[in-house]
């Protein structure tokens, strides 16, 4: 190329970095004061600046990214200058020279704050730890004082998983994950529905691209006849409205296309044979006072139109979700010869707005509604309890994120105390974590709760509208028993600190029984690596855990010579490997593979049926891949590396935790192995069906069975089939053969 077509090239991507500026700030101007927008060009120029030599994976300017994350800010979160300043500076601190000094100095201590809030950890983390936990942890941490730096978070998520098809498919599968498995909950708690709906399509496009391009497809193909539908639906809807004299907006829409594909993986039925794939929203605009009536008021009238299901009435108008969602859900069944469930959403353009852009919007508004406001900052505090108490305790980042994650998509109840106080707990709830709830000391000396008057465990689970009164006793103390009883991240936390304050004496004793015992078998040294080991040897949690159950009694000393054994083999077999770096590091893996392969395509990956002599993978047990299964590696701390299906029921965990131990794997063009595949085949019963499906299976088919059980219950069997196949090519065509078995109705792959 020469110097002047890169010339007019730069000049082109210089226009239209300033067409994309421009479009921020007229989308800003609504939101800006004083000397707002002057601020937003400076930083707009120091980020332009920073990124000028830095290109993205698609080859656009780095320039580009950082803007369209402001733009979603304004666009799809309603954030306001502060945030555009923090979106467009995210990434200077991180990627260049420039410090966060620099920063404070020239826009001030809160955008200093929050960029430092977005800005990655760097440096080594000890075992049990991982980068991306630390980070949550790290952002988290800035929750309680400033929510921004959550949704400046989600908005620069929102954008990589948009441009997400440039970067390779093992970055694709590690992004994705982590997204799914804490960006999409944190969107779903904060109210931001479009963003949690968008992050979870986006999710399935790369995790299981055949699956969403397949509904897809099939949305695309119905949308005709889909529009057709809701036109004659809401026709009786809006001729009602206009005669009430509301003032009124209907919109109707499909379903996400994550929660079609939930749908399907949950109730095991076609597409077609989804009932409520469509959605129906009303919109009303009426002033705040007439908010309840007017929804109330429409709700009567779709249901003189349509037969409600009387299971399916949601009101989050009287009780609003903790995220601040406030609506009215019915599903009625349509008229006409098909009749088809419908789900009809009723609100107002307070409710709508507040509904897809979440707590962004619900500051505008705020004051209105003080149980809302109440309820977030309940979830808040429990967020600020986790976090404190992991500090105290030395809780890993990685059982913190779990224990939070776990709070972000339940529902909640409404309870009450004696004197009705309201308590907002997740739903699942028991008298347990309410106590906890109203005083450490109370959960602690809970002997039982008295709901509505009546005498219950603490195990009742709560319902919202309960009134809740414990009853203590000073003898009572906390047992391991009571973790089954609790759902809540303060009680788990709280009961955990009460048993390992008791256990303390156990867990000395354990430490001094194991270094005494290791001295016999020949071990000196109760190193941190040989704990490390012991404690993944033993499937201990930490090294606590670990001390505490040989305290305890739970493990036995003799179990220490049976370790010592097993890794003195395992070290044998290592030694007989061709590679000499210890390969618990990720970037050793890779170095020996592209040793390994030279210069073929995909050198850093391992190709599965051809390395194994060479390089130390096993296939994981909990998915069973098999040839022709897209699949990723992962190197684990102690047992080498396994390879995962993507679609494995723990891929979304181990790629969101621990993204910087995977590999990538590809199967070799022809692997002479046999694989355990397993099937589970559903149907009606009828005389000599198992018979006409283990004769296709084995006769006609010549597969080996390698275990098979059976059990029928009210004229409906279901099958559980381990086989031996060849690759994916093999089960499909097994599986054709099976469906056309009489009686037969669903094959689906097991774990």
């Amino acid at each position: 190329m020469s110097v002047e077509a890169v010339a007019i090239d730069l000049e082109l991507e210089r226009k239209e970095i300033l067409k994309r500026y421009r479009k921020l700030l007229l989308s800003a101007k609504p939101y800006l004061q004083d000397n707002d927008a002057k601020l937003i060009k400076q930083a707009f120029l120091i980020s332009m600046d920073a990124h000028k030599d830095m290109r993205r994976k698609s080859g656009e300017p780095y320039i580009y990214h950082p803007i369209a994350v402001a733009q979603i800010c304004i666009d799809e979160i309603g954030l306001g200058a502060t945030s555009i300043i923090c979106a467009l500076l995210h990434d200077v601190v991180e990627d260049t020279e420039i410090t966060l000094d620099e920063i404070e100095e020239k826009f001030g201590k809160k955008v200093a704050k929050i960029i430092d809030g977005l800005t990655k950890i760097s440096g080594v983390f000890e075992y049990g730890s991982s980068q991306q936990a630390e980070n949550f942890r790290k952002m988290l941490l800035t929750l309680s004082d400033d929510i921004r730096v959550i949704l400046i978070k989600l908005a620069d998520r929102l954008h990589n998983m948009r441009t997400l098809v440039s970067m390779a498919r093992d970055k694709q599968l590690k992004i994705s994950s982590e997204t799914f498995y804490l960006y999409a909950p944190l969107a779903h708690r904060l109210g931001l529905h479009a963003i949690k709906s968008e992050l979870e399509d986006l999710c399935l496009k790369y995790t299981e691209p055949e699956v969403y391009k397949d509904i897809a497809k099939k949305l695309k193909e119905t949308k005709a006849s889909r529009e057709k539908f809701i036109q004659n639906f809401i026709r009786p809807i809006e001729k009602s409205l206009q005669d009430l004299g509301l003032k009124h907006v209907i919109k109707g829409r499909p379903k996400s296309i994550f929660s079609i594909y939930n749908k399907l993986k949950k109730n095991h039925v076609p597409f077609d044979e989804i009932y409520d794939l469509f959605a129906v929203r009303v919109i009303l605009e009426v002033p705040k006072e007439q908010e309840k009536s007017a929804c109330w008021a429409v709700y009567s009238m779709v249901t003189d139109h349509y037969k409600p299901n009387p299971d399916r009435l949601k009101d989050w108008i009287s009780n609003p979700k903790s995220n601040g969602y406030e609506s009215l859900h019915t599903t009625v069944m349509s008229s006409g010869k098909r009749g088809r469930w419908v789900e009809v959403q009723i609100r107002t353009t307070r409710m709508d707005e507040i509904a897809e852009k979440g707590f962004a919007a619900h500051w505008k508004y705020k004051g209105n509604d003080t149980r809302t406001n109440k309820a977030f900052e309940s979830w808040l505090s429990q967020i600020r309890e986790a976090l404190d108490n992991s500090d105290k305790s030395q809780q890993s980042a990685v059982e913190l994120v779990d224990d939070i994650r776990s709070s972000l998509y339940n529902e909640e109840v409404f309870v009450y105390t004696p004197k009705g106080k309201l308590i907002v707990l997740k739903d699942g709830a028991t008298a347990l974590d309410f106590a906890f709830e109203i005083h450490t000391e109370v959960g602690a000396r809970c002997i039982g709760a008295k709901v509505n008057t009546k005498l219950v465990p603490l195990s009742y689970k709560l319902k919202t509208g309960d009134i809740i009164e414990c009853i203590t006793s000073s003898k009572q103390k906390p047992s391991e028993d009571w973790l089954n009883y609790v759902v809540t991240t303060k009680a788990k936390s709280r009961i955990k600190d009460y048993i390992k304050e008791a256990n303390k004496q156990h867990v000395v004793m354990g430490r001094d029984m194991i270094e005494h015992r290791l001295k016999i078998i020949g071990v000196n040294t109760l190193t941190l690596e040989v704990t490390n080991q012991l404690r993944a040897y033993f499937n201990a949690k930490d090294a606590n855990d670990l001390f505490y159950r040989f305290g305890k009694g739970y493990i036995q000393l003799d179990e220490l010579k049976k370790w010592k054994s097993d890794r003195e083999a395992h070290e044998r077999k290592q030694a007989a490997k061709a590679i000499q770096e210890p390969l618990t590091n990720t970037k050793n893996v890779v170095k020996e593979l592209k040793k390994l392969h030279g210069d073929r395509k995909d050198a850093d990956a391992i190709l599965i049926g051809e390395d194994m002599d060479k390089i130390d993978y096993t296939l994981a047990k909990c998915c069973n891949p098999i040839a022709g299964d897209d699949v990723f590696g992962f190197v684990t701390i102690n047992e080498g590396i396994k390879i995962h299906r993507t679609s494995c029921p723990n891929a979304s965990e181990l790629l969101s935790r621990h993204g910087d131990r995977v590999l990538k794997a590809v199967w070799a063009s022809k692997v002479n192995m046999s694989f355990v595949a397993h099937l589970i085949i559903k149907g009606t019963d009828r005389m000599g069906l198992m018979n006409d499906v283990t004769r296709v299976i084995s006769q006609e088919l010549q597969v080996n069975i390698q275990n098979l059980s059976i059990g029928v219950k009210d004229g409906i069997f279901e099958g559980k089939i381990a086989l031996m196949v060849n690759d994916t090519v093999h089960l499909e065509k097994l599986v054709v053969s099976l469906e056309q078995v009489s009686g037969v109705v669903e094959i689906v792959r097991g774990e």
